[in-house]
């Protein structure tokens, strides 16, 4: 639960996968726990259908988790084009990686000896999740596994008092963040949630990060993770989640 600043295009794969997988465990530490379920997620595959191999599993698992895509099938831009169907506008792509290894005959500038030198090749692709596009066949949405119930604890005041407030706000996945960038809360569905109190506390955090965009309060939500900036954001945060709560009783 916190607000999530974009990353740096011009980094390596490695260096970015790495940040990502640092920053995941931070956020992962006790006594940080979220209170809701996740969404199953399955061995990543291509668009045609064959799973992915080596470091590309392991991290499009985690992207798959950290966004709440269902769909275990990932895809470039112009092979969703070439199925008919539309990248949504707004979606960010991740990276695939592509590894290899060759050998090359290379010559000795001072002997002029011939010897064969081991090459390797690591480049990144950018991929989207079907759940990103639009318009593809009923093959790429496998049907969920989930059994959706709606908890208990609803309340129509508190409804009401969210429903109220002009936030950007989108249910998808299983993480909970506001975004400055796109000036966006996303939220888990309800349905993932123990108990609609915890819902409602987890919007209420996400809320409280969204009044401080730069058109609203104004505070400074650039900060990286472990900062005594994002601490005091965090803070903030943490103070406006019981507000709706202590307001309604």
């Amino acid at each position: 639960m916190a607000y999530r600043k974009g990353q740096g295009s011009g980094l390596s794969p490695a260096t970015r996968i790495t940040q990502e997988i640092i920053a995941r465990l931070e956020a992962g530490t006790k006594p940080w726990i979220k209170p809701w379920r996740g969404v199953p997620v399955s061995r990543p595959l291509r668009a045609c259908g064959i799973p992915y191999r080596g470091m590309n599993v392991f991290w499009l698992w985690m992207v798959a988790d950290m966004c709440g895509y269902a769909s275990p099938f990932w895809m470039t831009y112009n092979q969703a084009k070439s199925l008919g169907a539309q990248v949504r506008k707004g979606e960010k792509s991740t990276i695939a990686i592509f590894y290899k290894s060759y050998t090359k005959e290379v010559e000795a500038p001072d002997t002029g000896e011939k010897t064969d030198e081991a090459r390797r090749v690591l480049k990144a692709y950018p991929v989207f999740n079907a759940d990103q596009v639009e318009g593809l066949p009923e093959r790429f949405h496998p049907a969920a596994t989930l059994e959706l119930v709606e908890p208990e604890g609803r309340e129509a005041d508190l409804d009401d008092f969210f429903a109220a407030i002009p936030v950007n706000l989108r249910h998808q996945g299983c993480e909970a963040y506001y975004e400055p960038s796109a000036d966006r809360v996303t939220m888990p569905p309800a349905s993932l949630f123990n108990g609609f109190d915890h819902y409602y506390a987890t919007l209420a955090h996400e809320l409280s990060h969204w009044t401080g965009h730069a058109s609203r309060l104004g505070r400074d939500l650039k900060n990286r993770f472990g900062t005594a900036a994002y601490a005091a954001e965090e803070l903030v945060a943490l103070s406006g989640q019981s507000a709706p709560c202590l307001t309604h009783h």
